[in-house]
């Protein structure tokens, strides 16, 4: 092989890479627009879980408003991390066409599973006396963002 294919064979491989380079900083650019390129962003599950606060029975507040919250942010620390929490009025129709009303927590999760969540419910549900919660689970993208 003389010395003009050795350098034309050069040029190629050089060339090749140049585009490998610029494809990849294509990609990336693309993947990080309107990221603030700041963190990691993923396809998530957002759980939201509606939380009554009164006997299921009885009908009467198991906790006052604040040591339901105090009550519910300690099992969800312990049992999931992060979290928010909101307080809401709620209504519903029982069995007996009754209309009930209650104080109500809605509790926003990511980052976890169906698994811990329900694993939080049975412990909800027995120490907040409900016969059942009502848990949302929609798609969304997550992203921890930094700043830029």
């Amino acid at each position: 092989m003389n010395n003009k294919d050795k350098k034309t064979i050069t040029s190629l491989i050089l060339s090749a890479v140049a585009i490998i380079i610029s494809i990849a900083a294509i990609v990336l650019c693309l993947t990080q627009r309107g990221s603030g390129m700041s963190g990691i962003s993923k396809t998530d599950t957002q759980y939201v879980l509606y939380l009554g606060v009164n006997d299921k029975i009885t009908d009467q507040p198991v906790y006052s408003h604040d040591e339901a919250r105090r009550v519910l942010e300690d099992i969800l620390a312990r049992r999931i991390g992060g979290y928010t929490v909101v307080e809401a009025d709620g209504g519903w129709t029982g069995d007996d066409n009754v209309v009930y009303q209650g104080y109500t927590l809605v509790i926003y999760l990511s980052d976890t599973t169906t698994e811990k969540v329900h694993a939080l419910c049975d412990e909800l549900l027995e120490r907040f006396d409900q016969s059942c919660i009502l848990i949302n689970t929609n798609k969304s993208d997550s992203e921890f963002y930094r700043g830029r």
